[in-house]
């Protein structure tokens, strides 16, 4: 059995925004930062707010990097591991993402944390 979850489709995510989905019982922030396909899945609680609202971060480039700043409080996460720029150990999960036939898929059993 696959562990890739069809989300939506590409063209429901506006380039340089992200969305929050809900998956099982976890809310999921999915980021689409280009017109490309190229897609991210972060979760979407900010841990410093203990709120739902990374999804509705900006995203930004910063040293050749992709992050996504919260809307609260403003501390910057990498897109492509969760890793929080200001502190480490408030880094949140990410998870790998694709697009399939047109369908923004993520895979919540490979979690990834931050290296």
């Amino acid at each position: 059995m696959s562990q890739w979850q069809e989300i939506c489709p590409l063209t429901s995510i506006l380039p340089a925004t992200g969305v929050c989905a809900l998956v099982g019982s976890q809310q999921i922030a999915i980021f689409r930062p280009g017109e490309d396909e190229q897609v991210f899945a972060l979760s979407n609680i900010d841990p410093f707010a203990h709120a739902s609202v990374l999804s509705r971060g900006i995203i930004a480039e910063h040293q050749q990097e992709l992050w996504v700043a919260s809307p609260l409080k403003k501390q910057r996460f990498r897109l492509r591991d969760g890793l929080c720029m200001e502190d480490e150990s408030h880094s949140v999960p990410s998870y790998p993402a694709r697009i399939c036939h047109g369908m923004i898929e993520i895979n919540l059993a490979a979690e990834t944390s931050a290296a």
